[in-house]
């Protein structure tokens, strides 16, 4: 037995999150519906990241530009982040590990190092653009100056702190509920714009041969797989999955799978509706009236409501960023501090490590904000989906190095099918995301 698979097998001495380790019972021996009860919040924790307002410049764009052909694109990114989130399921549950702590066991204490610095860029990016998306979102709502609305992002790590205090499920049920007022806001926007339903089936089942051909439609299309499948997600729900109390036996954690699951994959159904109704949005209303230009989150609040000649459509919009842009926040300091303790086995106190992770994002937000102005920060927010992109790889890799080991599994090893769809999708992930990177670089 190798040192790393030593280390493995002693996870009660070091759990993730411990201050909410197994906190949440699971009722024993309870109906179905009571016990998914039980499991459900993960899920939606999880989904926040798939939402996000670094997703919206690339639905904006693909749905302006190529009307609904790229909504088949979204659904297949979906489908990846439901096979990838699973993964991170069974590895929290099965191995009492999240993914942070599963590399320290595994690799070298450099090699871990490396790994750690990885995570915490694409962490710093991902909330990087959850501070810019509350700050214009707060400008075109309330005209607060972009500046000052980049420093009152930083007010929601106290919210953290209070409803931590108060237990995880009351940070739960406030990302529940944010995540409703997104659906929600959307809900009215698609039938605000009156969309084609049958250019909306045909863009979502039928792929266009067109994305192969088309240099800068392939560039977006890629843009909204960077976009989606976030690396940080990854950690953070091997980590959470492991705050429900339920028996720590083959059968427990089979039930916990299943019950995660489920909870994972209707949590991303609600992303998935929220990310292809940004680009149905700007399908139905941009580019069907002739605006095959509008990427950037400013110039689609100014037009919704003159285009649709509805008064409210633009403040139903400017609302929906700003719930997406604090859930985010609030999921993304939490998976800070998983990479943290994870990778370095560094015990910070809750609010040290997230008033950290908000620096980071605040930080160069200020800066290209009191110098660069509305046209820095858009560019800011299309930069930091390509640093997520340069980072994702590293976060799949291991997750499905690991869940197809039978050593550190066990029963629960990643089955042939399984296993060959987990390697074709972080080799496709791993491709186009470097592809992406090129291009942004040429460019």
């Amino acid at each position: 037995m190798t040192a790393g698979d030593q280390a493995w097998r002693i996870s009660a001495a070091s759990p993730s999150l411990p201050e909410i380790h197994r906190s949440l019972r699971v009722p024993r021996s309870s109906s179905f519906f009571r016990t998914l009860l039980a499991f459900a919040g993960p899920g939606f924790l999880i989904a926040v990241g798939y939402m996000d307002p670094g997703n919206w410049a690339t639905d904006l764009a693909g749905g302006s530009q190529y009307n609904y052909a790229l909504l088949s694109v979204i659904m297949l990114s979906n489908f990846m982040a439901i096979l990838l989130q699973t993964l991170a399921i069974k590895l929290g549950v099965v191995t009492e590990r999240d993914l942070a702590q599963a590399c320290r066991d595994h690799y070298s204490r450099a090699s871990a190092f490396f790994l750690w610095g990885i995570a915490e860029i694409a962490i710093a990016a991902c909330d990087l653009a959850e501070v810019i998306g509350s700050a214009i979102a707060l400008n075109l709502l309330f005209h607060i100056p972009l500046l000052l609305g980049v420093c009152l992002t930083a007010l929601d790590v106290l919210v953290i702190l209070f409803l931590q205090q108060k237990g995880f499920r009351f940070l739960e049920a406030l990302v529940i509920s944010l995540i409703g007022t997104i659906s929600f806001c959307f809900l009215l926007e698609v039938a605000f714009s009156h969309p084609s339903l049958l250019g909306l089936a045909h863009g979502l089942f039928v792929p266009s041969p067109q994305i192969l051909h088309d240099r800068r439609m392939l560039y977006i299309a890629i843009g909204i797989l960077g976009a989606t499948v976030m690396p940080h997600n990854l950690y953070l729900h091997s980590a959470i999955v492991q705050t429900r109390d339920y028996e720590r036996t083959p059968r427990g954690k089979r039930e916990a799978i299943r019950f995660c699951t489920i909870d994972s994959t209707f949590a991303l159904c609600l992303a998935l509706f929220v990310n292809a109704a940004i680009l149905v949005v700007s399908a139905a209303t941009f580019y069907r009236n002739g605006y095959h230009q509008v990427a950037e989150i400013q110039d689609a609040y100014k037009l919704l409501s003159p285009i649709l000649g509805i008064t409210g459509a633009s403040t139903v919009f400017a609302l929906a960023l700003l719930a997406s842009g604090q859930n985010s926040t609030l999921t993304g300091t939490l998976a800070g501090q998983v990479v943290m303790e994870g990778f370095l086995n560094i015990r910070l106190r809750p609010w040290l490590r997230r008033l950290i992770t908000r620096g980071l994002a605040i930080v160069p937000a200020i800066v290209v904000t009191a110098f660069w102005g509305e046209r820095g920060t858009a560019n800011l927010l299309v930069l930091s989906q390509v640093v997520l992109s340069m980072q994702l790889s590293f976060a799949v890799v291991p997750l499905v190095l690991f869940t197809s080991d039978k050593r550190k599994m066990g029963e629960f090893v990643n089955a042939p099918w399984l296993k060959a769809l987990s390697w074709t999708t972080a080799i496709v992930i791993a491709v186009l995301n470097l592809w992406l990177l090129v291009q942004a670089i040429r460019t």
